[in-house]
């Protein structure tokens, strides 16, 4: 069997759990993405390139883990060259996968933390010397941000599933 020939490899379905997990990680990041977006037309900050900018490059990470539970995350698009067609190897995908959700964890679980012990001092950091000074977010605003939390645990779950559907489709593919 050549490595572009898709017709004929089985491959393992996803479970629905890990399609459901996969379509809940940009729900998760939705509600901060599109309230970033929403202050940059009311806010008069010079910073709003860096909430678009934010805002799309968490919304397409987020996306990104459909992949892992979809055909087009397990082949290269047939119009690229010379690898067009192939299988994605999975061990690059599950690395960076399990990379990003645990970083996404750990930067939660520091936040838990220095909120309630108080490592770093909470003060309003802005960007660039002619942003104004905020008040220290509450509830109003962290509860666009609460469902970030389920984000890195989501991501570490189908990316583990991947890993088993990729090991059980690699033992079929061998003769």
């Amino acid at each position: 069997m050549s490595p572009t020939d898709t017709a004929h490899v089985s491959t393992a379905a996803p479970p629905p759990w890990a399609v459901w997990a996969a379509y809940a990680v940009p729900l998760c990041v939705l509600p901060s993405a599109l309230w970033r977006l929403s202050l940059v037309f009311t806010d008069d900050a010079v910073t709003h390139w860096y909430m678009i900018f934010l805002s799309t490059v968490s919304m397409g990470l987020a996306l990104l883990t459909l992949g892992l539970v979809h055909r087009w995350g397990q082949r290269f698009p047939h119009w690229v060259p010379r690898i067009g067609g192939r299988r994605i190897p999975a061990r690059p995908v599950v690395g960076v996968a399990l990379i990003g959700g645990w970083s996404l964890v750990a930067i939660c679980v520091y936040f838990l933390l220095n909120h309630r012990f108080h490592f770093v001092q909470n003060i309003w950091v802005g960007i660039g010397d002619d942003e104004p000074v905020h008040p220290t977010p509450g509830w109003e605003v962290l509860r666009y941000y609460a469902p970030m939390l389920a984000w890195g645990p989501l991501v570490i779950a189908v990316a583990a599933d991947y890993r088993r559907r990729a090991a059980m489709n690699h033992r079929m593919e061998k003769p």
